[in-house]
């Protein structure tokens, strides 16, 4: 064994491990409903707490052999990133049985033990060398976190070259270049064998990976679609944003219409479907030969703010297949500007302009592709008619399947945003599927009488509308107050059509429910209550969550209440599925799946330590490790995902927010792990962690007033130099987050160098129920309340500091 840690090993193994947690999360965007963020931290997490009781109760047997060990916890983890993945794909786990079916939370606990596997070996290889390496914990811990930042961001620019399956048999081969590499820093006897059965084992791998598919949810659209004779993909295209497949049907062509008229005489055109992520459908539909051939666009309530006043301008946020563009075309509307996020949908609409679409580059010069939030910010013009079209597809959002994912687009704030960039008498019209019992076209009305009470709009009666079909409704929000003959006017567009009235200060009771009939009123009901100063006794009421959702709460699909759930329950043998919040519920069961397997397999063996006679041995408290290091697992994983959450605002991505996040995190607590050494030679370690603490809190309580008016300021900035932005925003308490940690662990390895292992996994379990108790506490009360939390947690965490009796 050399004198010398492996650092480049472990930086490998460290930024492959990290890179691989990020591709997971992009994977089960592609195969669920969910990117499961805070589920793939907390398994990972897991890993790690795992591997150090593993290694407080074999520490001095596996020490002996760290050479061995070391080699093959790399190997382990080379074999198991793709291997535990592709075994994980085959667990029948559905959420959205997880009420009907007992085994379900069986599989999702299978699931999660196989998914954290690799984090285990990862974390062993890595403890292992802590341990081993007492004398420059520092110096290792810093190079482990440096590894993971650079691979948090390396991930990014992998996911725009590669396929995801492509990138995670190539994170395979990263596990075992480490795996190489550590064998020639070790000095391992025998390196050439050991490399013979490193690249046989790569080989066998990278074959079964290759002949492996992504086994996506069937009950996402593309799967349904895939099903109909005569389809097929034919094209895909994957990057960071998501994996588009194109899927036509030349034996029963795609003619999606979302919310038509059942009276409509045009037939829909001929369309091709492009499925992101496996769900949230959109259609590029065929050139029409004659300008009538697009009649049928005018039989949707999305098409009512043409029927009321002649609109000049119009911003489509999210532009899609062109389905907007397409009916602002048909009625007249010469200049017409779109936001879409995604480049490569953009890219679709003049891919195949011979057939399908009839869309130009001169055509699409003004869609303009980055996020709708970041427009609305960069923009200083106004238009007539701002249209958020459907975003999600009817199945994701139907079940409750999407309750779990942050949505800006429809915040108080956002509506503010919105109906800023409207002319004086402009509309913004937003189109929501219909679900039964009313859920989103409650709940976005809410929302935006909140929003207009918020710009001191006192007469809210008069400046909204809203209308339904059988499946979508349309709500009209505009900055000046409704004139009768708009509302005329929209009560003939509704009769010729069969459309419903739902909401307009002229409407009476006798007006509304008439051909799409319920058995109660609820969507007047509920509208008529929140313009008249009774809503919050309505939303108190009402049987689900519609109360208006904003930036620090951004749950809009979340629409349990647990007063709710008994009535649910008992209606779940007879079709309540559609009643049901079952994202919300894997979010409870993962939980409780985490609480189970950390007690199982992290607290109670390390219960059984007090056999050994480290008691009688240590000069440190037990009990104020067991505390310190279990509050800076939750203080630092509290941090980190509420500043998750607020730079997803700010990055417009979930992935690019978790990838330059975590790894600005992970790199500077590097740095401050490094620094903390020095500091601790020259002030001492008490007067350093005094240091530490004051600075996160400070920094944090800082950003906790002061951040969402700085990201106003700087939205406006190109996506690159946000990216820098946020790097330099997160370092400052990051560093000071790094210090803990190391500190801790150093003064043990002066007076108790066995619980290492033991701190290690104390830290691991407190951060696994952390990171699935976080977005709890955030659905409920807000990220700042989450932020909040940890910063109590720090102080505690400076008078528990590890000292000797």
């Amino acid at each position: 064994m050399t004198s010398r840690p492996p650092f480049i090993s472990i930086f490998l193994l460290s930024a492959s491990a990290l890179a691989y947690e990020i591709l997971l999360i992009h994977l089960f965007s592609i195969i669920r409903y969910h990117h499961f963020a805070y589920m793939i931290i907390s398994l990972a997490l897991l890993g790690y707490g795992m591997s150090g009781t593993c290694l407080s109760i074999w520490r001095v047997r596996l020490s002996s052999s760290y050479p061995i060990v070391y080699l093959s916890c790399i190997i382990l983890f080379g074999c198991s990133v793709s291997g535990s993945f592709l075994l994980a794909q085959e667990i029948p786990f559905n959420g959205e049985e997880i009420l009907w079916d007992k085994y379900q939370m069986v599989y999702l606990c299978g699931q999660f033990l196989l998914l954290s596997l690799p984090f285990f070996f990862a974390a062993t290889a890595i403890g292992i060398t802590l341990s081993t390496y007492s004398g420059k914990i520092t110096t290792t811990y810093c190079f482990d976190l440096l590894g993971a930042g650079i691979g948090s961001l390396l991930i990014i620019l992998l996911l725009f070259l590669l396929s995801p399956k492509n990138v995670l048999i190539g994170l395979t081969c990263t596990g075992f270049l480490a795996a190489l590499i550590a064998g020639k820093e070790l000095q391992f006897h025998r390196r050439a064998i050991v490399a013979r059965i490193i690249l046989l084992l790569m080989a066998g791998i990278i074959f079964v990976g290759l002949s492996a598919t992504l086994k996506i949810s069937p009950y996402k659209s593309l799967m349904y679609s895939l099903r109909i004779e005569g389809s097929r993909i034919i094209d895909l295209l994957s990057s960071p944003l998501g994996v588009l497949h194109v899927v036509e049907n030349k034996v029963v062509p795609f003619r999606h219409v979302p919310g038509m008229s059942l009276t409509a005489e045009q037939e829909p055109l001929e369309q091709i479907a492009v499925f992101t992520n496996g769900d949230n459908l959109s259609v590029i539909t065929k050139k029409a030969e004659e300008p009538e051939h697009l009649s049928y666009l005018d039989q949707t309530t999305s098409a009512l703010p043409y029927h009321l006043d002649v609109i000049d301008t119009i911003l489509l946020l999210g532009v899609g297949g062109g389905d907007g563009i397409l009916q602002a075309r048909y009625h007249g509307v010469k200049n017409v500007e779109g936001v879409e996020l995604n480049p490569q949908m953009v890219m679709l609409l003049t891919k195949r302009d011979g057939e399908y679409s009839g869309f130009s580059e001169e055509d699409t010069k003004n869609i303009h592709t980055e996020d709708i939030r970041g427009f609305m910010h960069r923009s200083k013009k106004k238009y007539d008619l701002i249209q958020l079209s459907l975003t999600d597809s009817f199945w994701g959002s139907g079940p409750g399947l999407s309750s779990l994912k942050e949505n800006y687009l429809y915040t108080v704030e956002a509506l503010q945003e919105y109906m800023d960039h409207l002319s004086a008498d402009g509309y913004l019209a937003i189109t929501r599927w219909i679900k039964i019992p009313p859920r989103d076209t409650l709940k976005i009305f809410a929302t935006a009488v909140s929003s207009l009470s918020e710009m001191g709009v006192t007469d809210l009666k008069r400046h909204l509308l809203l209308i339904r079909s059988w499946q979508t409704s349309t709500l009209l929000i505009k900055k000046s107050a409704f004139e009768e003959i708009e509302i005329r006017k929209m009560e003939i567009f509704c009769n010729e059509r069969s459309f419903d009235i739902g909401y307009s200060f002229l409407t009476t009771n006798d007006q509304v429910n008439r051909f799409n009939i319920l058995r109660h009123p609820l969507f007047f009901q509920g509208a008529e209550a929140m313009v008249s100063g009774k809503g919050d006794s309505f939303i108190a009421d009402y049987k689900f969550n519609i109360r208006p959702s904003t930036d620090n709460r951004p749950y809009f699909h979340q629409f349990l209440k647990w007063s709710s759930l008994p009535e649910i329950l008992k209606l779940r043998k007879q079709g309540g599925i559609p009643l049901l919040e079952s994202g919300y519920l894997v979010l409870l069961g993962t939980l409780l799946v985490t609480v189970l397997l950390s007690l199982i397999l992290i607290i109670v063996p390390l219960i059984f330590l007090k056999r050994d006679p480290l008691k009688n041995q240590s000069d440190i408290f037990t009990g104020s490790v067991l505390l310190y290091f279990f509050f800076a697992g939750i203080g630092f994983l509290f941090i980190e995902i509420a500043f998750i959450q607020k730079f997803t605002l700010y990055l417009y991505h979930p992935v690019y927010s978790i990838s330059i996040t975590l790894a600005s995190f992970l790199t500077f607590a590097g740095v401050g792990s490094q620094l903390s050494r020095k500091i601790k030679d020259s002030f001492g370690p008490g007067k350093t962690m005094f240091f530490a603490v004051s600075g996160v809190v400070s920094i944090s309580i800082l950003y906790l007033c002061f951040l969402d008016d700085f990201f106003v300021l700087t939205s406006s900035f190109s996506l690159p130099v946000r990216f820098f932005i946020t790097v330099a925003l997160i370092a400052p308490p990051a560093i000071f987050m790094g210090m803990p940690f190391p500190l801790g662990l150093e003064n043990l390895a002066d007076s108790a160098k066995e619980l290492i292992p033991w701190a290690w996994g104390i830290n691991g379990c407190a951060s696994v129920i952390s990171a699935m108790s976080a977005p709890l506490v955030a659905i409920h009360f807000g990220f700042p309340v989450v932020l909040s939390v940890a910063l109590a947690l720090y102080p505690l965490m400076y008078l528990l500091f590890p000292k000797t009796r």
